[in-house]
């Protein structure tokens, strides 16, 4: 028994002073560490390729970081040449940095086998700004976000572009039309500027940046009246029980009887209804919003009489045979595109044989 109290003594005696020998050794432990984005601002990000570097300067601007710290880890590129290239591809070919950014410049000092970058950023665009952007895709949905605006009366709509390759002439269609399909909101066609950014590419940010004549104030009272009129006006006649030659018969009435024509007058539905007259513009809307509570269809038509701009209405009903301008006296309330041809008419799309009669 004792033999056996020895050993084991003597075995312990020996485990440990094998372990005080190896506690005595030095070690390290080498641990793995990859630095992701700050919590806060994305202040702080880490970049392996060029690709991952441009990504990295396009996060600080979408987080809208003023000064970015970055590190390039493992990075066999040429780092002045990639950062400097990397900055300018952000702020002029990126939408969002050809939109939000003024400029980008970088300084960078090596850290053993690490670059540590410091990304500063200068903006012309505020950070909501940047948050407020709309993401639409084709040239309905930039319509319908101009149409809104324009409701509104919004000094501004910048949006983010899926796919456009057009220029800023096709947007400023996109205006004019949104505008006109809208005759009870058109109080004015405000002056507008359109911008692309960057100015070619399939995914660009357009903006367009709206002054209108009047305050916004002004013309949502405006809109409302006419609006709260043009309800009562139509409440008796009960369009939806009539027949389709009642409800012309009716809008000829009305129109005839409500519609104001005026000589140099204001080119809204609004001037034409509730105003001192209207021009060609406003009379041509008036007959629009009319038309459209009456449930007959009718096209507004842009054009010239005489040489000067010129607004009047097509009825679509029948085919678009017959035009109407409320701004003549006399004659006849429906003109066929002959007819408007002879009095000195222009217009896009008119028939071959109006723009010659014989």
């Amino acid at each position: 028994m004792r033999r056996a109290l020895l050993a084991l003594a003597l075995c312990c005696a020996l485990s440990l002073t094998g372990c005080s020998a190896l506690l005595e050794r030095p070690y390290a432990v080498v641990e793995s560490h990859t630095e992701q984005p700050a919590a806060g601002d994305g202040s702080s990000v880490q970049a392996g390729t060029y690709s991952e570097l441009v990504n990295a300067v396009l996060f600080f601007v979408s987080q809208g970081t003023e000064v970015g710290e970055l590190q390039l880890v493992e990075y066999t590129g040429d780092v002045e040449e990639d950062l400097n290239r990397a900055c300018l591809e952000v702020a002029t070919e990126d939408p969002l940095g050809a939109y939000a950014v003024d400029f980008i410049k970088n300084q960078y000092t090596r850290v053993l086998t690490t670059y540590e970058a410091t990304i500063t950023i200068s903006y012309r665009r505020t950070r909501e700004q940047i948050n407020s952007l709309v993401n639409v895709t084709g040239t309905s949905a930039i319509r319908n976000e101009v149409a809104e605006a324009l409701a509104d009366y919004r000094s501004e709509v910048v949006l983010r572009v899926g796919y456009f390759t057009a220029d800023a002439d096709a947007i400023a269609q996109l205006v004019r039309q949104a505008y006109y399909d809208a005759p009870a909101s058109a109080m004015g066609m405000p002056e507008f500027t359109v911008s692309l950014y960057p100015e070619s590419g399939s995914q660009r940010i357009v903006e367009i940046l709206f002054t209108y004549p009047e305050e916004a104030s002004a013309l949502r009272q405006k809109r409302d009246a006419l609006q709260a009129e043009v309800e009562a006006l139509m409440l008796p006649l009960r369009p939806q029980q009539q027949s389709a030659s009642a409800r012309r018969a009716t809008l000829f009435a009305v129109a005839q009887e409500r519609i104001q024509s005026a000589p140099g007058g204001g080119p809204s539905a609004w001037d034409a209804l509730l105003g001192d007259g209207a021009d060609s513009e406003g009379t041509a809307l008036a007959f629009q919003l009319l038309s459209g509570e009456l449930l007959v269809g009718s096209t507004l038509v842009e054009g010239t009489l005489n040489g000067e701009p010129h607004f009047w209405n097509q009825l679509t009903e029948d085919d678009g045979a017959h035009y109407v301008d409320l701004t003549r006296s006399g004659g006849g309330l429906t003109y066929s595109a002959a007819d408007l041809a002879e009095l000195g008419y222009v217009w896009e799309g008119m028939p071959v044989s109006a723009e010659n009669p014989q």
